[in-house]
């Protein structure tokens, strides 16, 4: 059996903001925490760096802005499933008739999108994250980049040498 895989299905433009922060931690819980200043509450220092206790630990935040045209979504699993077939239907121009294994089909499942982030709150320990320790943030840049690459036109210049 295949995995499942997941689509975000389009929706009118999220108003919901979201503050993202990625901690050098793992938290075992879902869900609400009421009130959460019981547990995080980060000082805002010099230079826009923020400092905050968790667990005992000291924390330093960067806030990294994503680049313009680029936005991430918080999104969440809906109990909406397709079918590969009613997306076959749907995309399918000529008729044409396809046996398959029951095994064989794709499980399609949608994900909600609940908000939107334009920049994310960095957390580690010790030093302020950079994009030559930091393996998210670095992994961030390089996608970005080469994301870049891939949907960009050569220039005039380039295909003329």
């Amino acid at each position: 059996m295949a995995h499942p895989v997941f689509t975000v299905e389009p929706q009118e433009k999220i108003q919901n903001k979201a503050q993202v922060h990625l901690l050098p931690c793992r938290i075992n819980h879902d869900g609400n925490v009421n009130p959460i200043d019981t547990y995080w509450n980060p000082d805002e220092g010099q230079d826009q760096v923020k400092t905050a206790y968790l667990r005992g630990r000291k924390l330093h935040g960067k806030a990294v802005k994503l680049p313009e045209g680029y936005y991430g979504s918080i999104a969440e699993k809906s109990g909406a499933k397709k079918s590969e077939e009613s997306r076959k239907e749907e995309d399918m121009i000529e008729d044409v008739e396809i046996q398959e294994e029951p095994e064989d089909q794709l499980e399609i499942r949608a994900m909600e999108r609940k908000a939107t982030f334009d920049e994310l709150m960095i957390w580690n320990h010790e030093t302020l994250a950079n994009s030559s320790d930091d393996p998210y943030l670095r992994g961030m840049e390089e996608w970005i980049s080469f994301a870049e690459q891939i949907h960009s036109y050569p220039s005039e210049k380039a295909s003329d040498t």
